[in-house]
């Protein structure tokens, strides 16, 4: 019997409960917090978050503090404080009016992150992410979960998934940091004598990090919030053409992780840039959206009324 046999199989048997495998996608991860907020109107509670990158950060908000509306307020306020704004996300197709002196103002911002970019391997202020996840998160160690929690991240620079938990002996914030320092945006994180970057590149939909902590009796429901190119738009340089690349490859790549799901949900957030916080709300809501559609599937899988 091969592996997807034996998860087929599994998922005959009624079901008790269910891991809660939360993906990476930046200003689109807001969508989380929706998922979460309807889950907790239904009475369904995780009974384990695996979370990669922004998944990692929301999820441990909430296996912190279980109070989907408290973590909602508090992820609002970090985002309009100074602390969030203080990072400079590199983006290189900001739209600006047509005025002689906005164009130079772009082309002067383009040519300096151009510059950086051949010359250094980070492009943000990675002790900045440290101080985010510190601030997020609520908690300084995973034994303060109420809600066991496991975090992706990927070994620098061999590449092996390193899943950090309450036995890896690390800082809470520190594995979030790692899960989110995206390569080229952020230096890697030192943890333990090794460095980490961001989970999402090995993992960007940690379903099958999640089946592989699941007991036989619990469901996998991965929340996708990845990315996905218009169908209307061909990239207008090379930056643009590898950028489309590597959102073809992560799409296929989510694509075979959601077989690890027995639920997958997926608010429409897939054309929101990475780099987008601007509009919470609206993310957010697509969460709720999304997850009001997969509740009758869920509750029945799950034996509920």
């Amino acid at each position: 019997m091969t592996l997807f046999d034996r998860i087929f199989a599994g998922r005959q048997q009624q079901k008790s409960g269910f891991v809660l495998a939360l993906g990476g996608g930046g200003g689109r991860g807001l969508a989380h917090l929706g998922v979460l907020e309807v889950l907790e109107e239904h009475h369904l509670k995780p009974d384990v978050i695996v979370g990669s990158s922004i998944g990692a950060l929301f999820g441990a908000m909430y296996a912190v503090n279980p109070d989907a509306r408290m973590v909602i307020r508090r992820a609002e306020e970090i985002l309009a404080s100074d602390l969030f704004n203080s990072i400079e996300l590199p983006v290189l197709d900001e739209e600006e009016d047509d005025s002689w002196l906005s164009r130079l103002a772009l082309a002067a911002k383009q040519t300096l992150l151009y510059t950086k970019a051949a010359t250094d391997t980070s492009l943000a202020d990675t002790n900045a992410l440290v101080d985010i996840a510190f601030g997020f998160c609520g908690g300084d160690s995973f034994a303060d979960a109420k809600i066991p929690l496991f975090v992706t991240a990927v070994q620098f620079p061999g590449g092996e998934c390193k899943l950090f938990s309450i036995d890896s002996g690390v800082k809470l914030p520190c594995a979030i940091a790692a899960s989110m320092a995206i390569p080229g945006v952020f230096d890697p994180v030192l943890i333990g004598g090794r460095k980490y970057v961001d989970g999402g590149v090995a993992s960007e939909l940690p379903s099958k990090e999640a089946r592989m902590v699941a007991r036989p009796d619990q469901l996998v429901v991965a929340v996708n919030v990845g990315s996905r190119p218009r169908p209307d738009e061909e990239p207008a340089n090379v930056y643009g053409m590898l950028d489309w690349s590597s959102e073809i490859k992560s799409l296929y790549l989510r694509r075979y992780s959601k077989e690890y799901a027995d639920v997958v949900i997926e608010p429409l957030v897939s054309f929101t840039q990475w780099h987008d916080f601007s509009n919470p709300e609206q993310e957010i809501d697509r969460g709720r959206q999304a997850a009001y559609e997969q509740m009758p599937r869920l509750i029945e899988m799950l034996g509920r009324k």
